[in-house]
């Protein structure tokens, strides 16, 4: 029998498959064209649990360069798209952390038990710190334990919208309506990343809070 979780992942995958029908096609014409093959990129990630899975991306990438069609692939999301095969693999859910690389884990320092709780969940295609916005590694492995903590139905139902409204605006145009909304105001026009205050994460993690209420 399947959990409620599980039904709501199968669903939204369902209904991704219906909406995005006439993009994909189009999605990966334009990969071909642009750069050839393969269309996708495939790689190790650590999942629930801390097993290893191979998670699945419209190819973004050449020789470590972003291609032309891959920078509005993630400008837009829309190379996460192949995902939704993992989400009804069951190897990933809808919602969730980040899935990442054994070496990022390593490198982050996110591979004690410290960060158990991370790894209780199914990582997403869309999270709570892509929402949100971490702004740095210690940031962001509050966010996703915050979000293992406090899972729901209607948590997944509101990052689902805020992703789907990132695939049609972007990502840079998606931050900055967060930014607005979390009452930060619009990112001033410089090429130095301000380091995150102690104020303005404790700005974020109330906004988180908030969004799991």
């Amino acid at each position: 029998m399947l959990d409620a979780k599980r039904a709501f992942d199968l669903a939204a995958s369902a209904l991704a498959a219906f909406v995005f029908a006439p993009v994909m096609p189009l999605v990966t014409v334009a990969v071909f064209v642009d750069d050839g093959l393969p269309l996708l990129f495939v790689q190790e990630r650590i999942g629930c649990k801390r097993k290893a899975f191979r998670v699945l991306k419209l190819r973004t990438m050449r020789d470590g360069r972003v291609t032309r069609v891959g920078r509005w692939l993630r400008a837009t999301g829309l190379d996460e798209l192949p995902q939704f095969v993992n989400v009804v693999r069951g190897e990933m859910s809808v919602v969730g952390p980040r899935p990442l690389t054994r070496e990022d884990l390593e490198r982050l320092g996110w591979d004690t038990a410290e960060h158990d709780r991370r790894f209780d969940v199914r990582p997403g295609i869309v999270g709570l710190a892509q929402v949100i916005g971490g702004r740095t590694a210690r940031h962001t492995a509050k966010l996703d334990a915050l979000y293992a903590r406090r899972a729901s139905l209607s948590v997944d139902a509101s990052m689902v919208a805020l992703g789907f409204v990132s695939n049609v605006v972007g990502k840079t145009r998606m931050r900055a309506l967060r930014r607005l909304v979390l009452g930060l105001g619009p990112r001033p026009l410089t090429t130095k990343r301000r380091p995150l205050t102690r104020r303005t994460a404790s700005t974020h993690d109330r906004a988180a809070q908030s969004a799991l209420a």
